[in-house]
């Protein structure tokens, strides 16, 4: 049975899009689509049930499913085994946001592959909150993400950064703006002021947390998923947003909004990489692991360091 066809399969079974499936696989949509029409006459059974609307895994579909996962896991294994001089090969699935795929990921992806060669990267991007959720349904080998205050036992963390979590306010003249900037000589009435916060994830609960001890009641705007959304939408001037001070320094919209200070500071992040533990004993998972913390030494690096950009 062809791995690529497997390879594509896993990922339609994901996303449940063959669109979206085509896009991160630099295929056609048409190519897709028969590739999986080639699974499905190899075995016999429909594996996705599809109408105008949406795509489903069909009951076979999802028995293949964990069928595709072994097979894929067993012939990266062969590769490794089989590779000239123990040289290692194989593909590792890691999960990223967009802001953590060019600041954080950049400098270990490159030497990972100044070392490691023939190991390819599967990377997809999404709201960071999800990160940890995918690594324990086994959806991806790593994520990068901020820590869980609550880590299930079977998860490993390992830092790289810290990043102070921020309230900022919209750079240009705006009501928004004007709301916070009058409050200076004394506090800020959350009742009025718009607040755009994460939908979910550590950062929710960290600011939950936050307004539970500061015995207010804020007026929540809107919650978004992703902290680069909660950027975008301040520097529009729709009102004050919470994010890591990395992700703020890092968009391409940091001219647009400005930090402000709160009398209660809110808590610092860790950001850093997470994995299952018994995945880690991997070859391939344990080469990155390696070189990230090679790469990051410490967690106290600056953020200034990193939103330098990783241009050479």
């Amino acid at each position: 049975m062809d791995t690529r066809a497997l390879t594509v399969f896993l990922s339609v079974a994901e996303t449940l899009n063959f669109s979206r499936s085509a896009e991160k696989l630099h295929m056609s949509v048409s190519a897709v689509s028969r590739a999986i029409a080639r699974l499905e006459e190899e075995v016999g059974q429909p594996l996705l049930e599809r109408d105008r609307r949406s795509v489903r895994l069909s009951p076979a579909g999802r028995e293949f499913h964990d069928f595709a996962r072994r097979s894929l896991a067993q012939w990266q294994a062969l590769q490794r085994k089989l590779g000239s001089e123990g040289e290692l090969a194989g593909e590792v699935s890691l999960y990223c946001s967009v802001t953590a795929s060019h600041t954080l990921l950049a400098p270990i992806l490159a030497a990972f592959r100044h070392e490691y060669a023939a190991v390819d990267i599967m990377m997809h991007t999404g709201d960071q909150a999800d990160g940890v959720n995918r690594v324990l349904s086994g959806q991806d080998d790593v994520a990068v993400t901020i820590k869980p205050l609550h880590s299930p036992s079977r998860l490993e963390f390992l830092p790289l950064v810290e990043s102070p979590l921020q309230f900022f306010m919209p750079a240009a003249n705006c009501q928004v703006r004007d709301r916070v900037l009058e409050a200076r000589d004394g506090p800020l009435d959350w009742g009025v002021l718009p607040l755009i916060v994460p939908e979910r994830g550590t950062t929710k609960e960290l600011f939950d947390d936050w307004i539970r001890d500061q015995r207010i009641r804020p007026r929540i705007y809107a919650q978004v998923a992703g902290h680069e959304a909660i950027v975008a939408m301040v520097s529009l001037g729709l009102g004050v947003g919470i994010a890591p001070q990395l992700v703020i320094e890092s968009s391409g919209l940091r001219d647009q909004v400005e930090v402000f200070e709160v009398d209660a500071a809110l808590p610092s992040l860790s950001i850093g990489l997470a994995s299952l533990r018994q995945r880690l004993a991997s070859p391939l998972l344990g080469a990155l692991w390696r070189v990230a913390g090679q790469t990051y030494p410490g967690s106290n690096d600056t953020i200034a360091a990193l939103t330098q950009g990783y241009d050479q």
